[in-house]
């Protein structure tokens, strides 16, 4: 049997879902180096994130530009590769925007969050039918946190003429547990929402692994 060891000449004959995951990589690194080739770039470029694509799109430009064989131009074709994706994700979301369950709210918003290495919080804002007005950043953070001023959330919630409003953040250590933070702000949006007649419908805690719901555990 003739094996082809062209990444490029495998997908002609057996089309792009008969690539691994490393071929992939080479067909958009394109070339190696005179060191190395560029089947054991993407390899070894694989390995550094445990052979894990979702670790590997965390990585930022300087440290693909370390990578052994990458370089700087490289490190940007990788990484528009990466963002090409994640947009991709977000089209969907955006394209199915009628939440009624914890569960369809975590799946539209889990590409805003995936990969990232810092807290944001957002918020949908919805109508009468559930649906998405909006989808808003409302502010960055750390590693640990983020801060949220109830008057942004509710100038956006109150110009959209929006009837309830979704809370969500992400904790980029994975443990999807509410803090005492989590909890206060919360409670305090919950009543900011109520003098204004716009319900806080829910507040999720989003991570790659899975999700927290308030609404669902009963404290919203």
């Amino acid at each position: 049997m003739n094996f082809c060891t062209n990444p490029r000449d495998k997908l002609l004959q057996y089309g792009i879902k008969s690539l691994t995951n490393y071929e992939l990589l080479a067909l958009i690194i394109i070339s190696g180096t005179p060191e190395i080739n560029v089947i054991d770039i993407s390899k070894q470029l694989l390995s550094t994130y445990n052979n894990s694509l979702n670790k590997l799109f965390t990585a930022n430009l300087k440290q693909l530009n370390k990578s052994p064989g990458i370089g700087l131009s490289k490190a940007c074709s990788l990484l528009a590769s990466f963002e090409i994706s994640r947009r991709k994700s977000l089209e969907i979301g955006a394209n199915n925007s009628k939440v009624n369950s914890s569960q369809e709210v975590y799946n539209y918003l889990k590409p805003n969050f995936s990969d990232l290495l810092h807290e944001e919080f957002r918020i949908l804002l919805l109508n009468r039918n559930n649906r998405v007005i909006r989808n808003i950043l409302i502010s960055k953070g750390g590693v640990s946190g983020t801060v949220v001023d109830p008057r942004i959330v509710f100038k956006y919630a109150v110009e959209e003429l929006a009837s309830g409003v979704i809370l969500s953040h992400n904790h980029p250590s994975g443990n999807i547990q509410p803090s005492k933070p989590d909890i206060d702000i919360t409670k305090k949006l919950v009543k900011a929402g109520d003098y204004f007649d716009i319900k806080v419908l829910d507040h999720l805690i989003v991570c790659d692994s899975g999700y927290y719901s308030f609404a669902d555990e009963g404290i919203i």
